[in-house]
């Protein structure tokens, strides 16, 4: 695997693991009915970007 391809692997794993760790911070602050807050909005804005980089990886199969 070239260093391209290596540095390309980490920035994935990197955007999964950020998507699951806002996801989850997201699902705590529901438990909690806490969804109207500034920190709720702002990792809603987060996990959108995510998502969109996740789905941009898909759309030019660059993901499994």
């Amino acid at each position: 695997m070239s260093e391209r391809e290596e540095r390309f692997e980490e920035m994935l794993n990197v955007v999964k693991r950020d998507y699951d760790n806002v996801t989850a911070k997201m699902e705590k602050l529901r438990s909690e009915e806490k969804t109207k807050t500034a920190t709720y909005r702002q990792l809603m804005g987060k996990k959108l970007t995510l998502q969109n980089i996740l789905d941009m990886y898909r759309i030019y199969g660059l993901t499994e």
